[in-house]
């Protein structure tokens, strides 16, 4: 804008001073033409007084003149010229300049001179005895004029040059200034500077506050998107229709194996993936589409969504699920429905093969005793299992509405070694227990069956002879449950897999000993509920201890 003003000025300037030389030179140039014709009138009234009273002599005692002096004869003859031959000059009677002298004594004229080849001014007066005397010169041209003043009129446009260009610059800063001085947040406390820039103002103020209503309800609504998109458990990728990153959450970054979200950038070059790149080629072609992959060891599943804008795809909505859990889940289901079926049926194949035998009067009265006790063994085996499998289940439901209270640890663990007594002195086994009463807040039935779970595995996998601890004590603003034996040990390859649900160390002994296999299971599940921490630690041969550490 201050170029455009200052170009403004400028033309505007110099069309000003162009117009003004050009008037200005006219003026001279009529002012010049008018001074030269008086002076060439006044020189010739003198001329012909001295030809009236010397005659020729007078123009022959003349000395090189600029002025041009003709003689001429009252009937046009030419009798005298200082610049021609005179008897080689036409008649010179129809010249205007003479008619008017001949007539009225005096007469000029301005004309082309055939014989000087020039712009000429002419000045005619006629003498006593009849004859005229004529006197011309050159006339100035606008050319010569011009030419004569060369030297002024440049230093004149030079200065004049200089000065619009200054004043320009001055001006157009001091127009433009104003203007880049306005207050935009306030608009109309600029009101002052120019009273025609008024409605433009308030039109600014109006779409200021406008635009920062849009922007307030912009970040309003960023900072809601960003709250959900930052706090997901799943990833959530938008592309456009480029494969370029518009958005992306902290969790995709992180399921992808990314160090932070990357924003502008080809995601097929951050995320190269064979599932990724289908289910994205698909979307592109306008259909959803899903797969699943394995990174890291863990499962997921992506789930991509095209975004269409008048029929044609404009972009991809991506969501990344780690389905690790629930695939391992479903694999645990469907191992545990197995295990479950083979550990029914072996009871009851074992209860329907002695009751076939007794219904057909194979076995000797002596034996049928025997027949029963084993029916009655497996029958209760039956039933601790279906028990522990319901127990199992009630715990994987568990919705947190159980009554919880303060449960005296250390009472409930010795009401349990008291059950379990006449099983430690069956097992040749020696129980101890230690520590105060220390109370933990939780569901008691569940607590029970952690105890229970412990100490019945600790007497079971144990030696005669052994010896099991119970402690439960007070530990930096938490309770520890530690139950201890001396019993046969557990291998480490075998720790991390003793709390699945049916896994044995040892099946044959397992099955010797009628465990169920679901104890730990429910031992752990117990403690995920009250957030207690398991800690394992045993030797083949050296015994078992197993820590159970309770939140304050």
């Amino acid at each position: 804008m201050t170029k455009r003003i200052f170009r403004s000025i400028c033309l505007v300037a110099l069309a000003v001073l162009t117009g003004a030389m050009v008037v200005i030179m006219g003026a001279l140039y009529n002012y010049f033409t008018g001074v030269q014709r008086h002076q060439l009138a006044t020189q010739t009234s003198l001329a012909a007084q001295a030809v009236a009273t010397e005659g020729v002599a007078y123009l022959e005692s003349l000395e090189q003149l600029d002025l041009r002096i003709t003689w001429i004869a009252a009937d046009g003859t030419v009798l005298y010229d200082t610049h021609s031959d005179s008897d080689a000059m036409e008649n010179h009677l129809e010249r205007e300049e003479v008619r008017e002298a001949l007539a009225g004594g005096t007469g000029s004229s301005v004309r082309f001179s055939d014989t000087l080849a020039e712009q000429a001014v002419y000045a005619a007066q006629r003498l006593p005895d009849g004859t005229v005397l004529r006197l011309s010169t050159a006339q100035y041209s606008t050319m010569t004029l011009v030419l004569g003043m060369a030297r002024p009129i440049a230093f004149v446009i030079a200065g004049a040059v200089v000065l619009a260009l200054w004043l320009a610059h001055r001006l157009s800063r001091s127009i433009v200034k104003p203007l880049n001085a306005l207050n935009l947040d306030d608009p109309l406390s600029n009101r002052g500077e120019y009273e025609e820039i008024v409605p433009l103002l308030r039109r600014i103020d109006s779409q200021q506050r406008q635009l920062k209503g849009q922007q307030t309800e912009l970040k309003r609504k960023q900072r809601e998107f960003d709250t959900v998109t930052n706090n997901m458990e799943e990833g959530l990728v938008l592309l456009n229709d480029r494969s370029i990153v518009l958005t992306m959450n902290p969790a995709a970054a992180r399921l992808i194996g990314l160090n932070r979200p990357y924003v502008g950038i080809n995601f097929l070059t951050v995320a190269r993936m064979d599932a990724i790149e289908e289910v994205l080629a698909r979307a592109m072609e306008g259909k959803k589409a899903e797969a699943q992959f394995t990174l890291l060891g863990r499962e997921y599943q992506v789930e991509a969504t095209p975004v269409k804008t008048g029929g044609a795809v404009s972009g991809v909505v991506l969501l990344i699920l780690d389905v690790t859990e629930k695939h391992q889940a479903e694999t645990q289901r469907r191992e545990f429905t197995a295990n479950v079926s083979h550990e029914l049926k072996t009871p009851l194949h074992a209860i329907s093969g002695y009751a076939e035998l007794l219904k057909t009067g194979l076995v000797r009265p002596q034996d049928v005793g025997s027949f029963a006790e084993n029916i009655y063994t497996e029958a209760q085996r039956l039933i601790r299992l279906v028990e522990d499998i319901l127990r199992l289940s009630r715990l994987d439901e568990d919705t947190g509405e159980e009554k919880r209270e303060p449960v005296d640890l250390h009472a409930l663990a010795r009401e349990v070694m008291r059950n379990l007594e006449p099983t430690a002195q069956k097992n040749q086994v020696t129980m101890h227990l230690s520590g105060t009463g220390t109370p933990v807040t939780g569901n008691r039935q569940q607590l029970l069956g952690i105890v229970i779970n412990l100490c019945s595995n600790a007497i079971k996998y144990n030696r005669p002879g052994g010896r099991v601890d119970v402690t439960v004590a007070r530990e930096r603003e938490r309770v520890v449950l530690t139950v201890a034996d001396t019993g046969i040990g557990i291998a480490p390859e075998h720790h991390e897999r003793i709390f699945q649900r049916f896994y044995r160390v040892d099946k044959s002994h397992s099955k010797a000993v009628g465990g169920t296999g679901l104890g730990l299971s429910i031992v752990k599940h117990a403690a995920m509920i009250h957030n207690a921490r398991i800690e394992l630690e045993s030797q083949p041969g050296e015994g078992t201890t197993i820590r159970v550490v309770f939140p304050a």
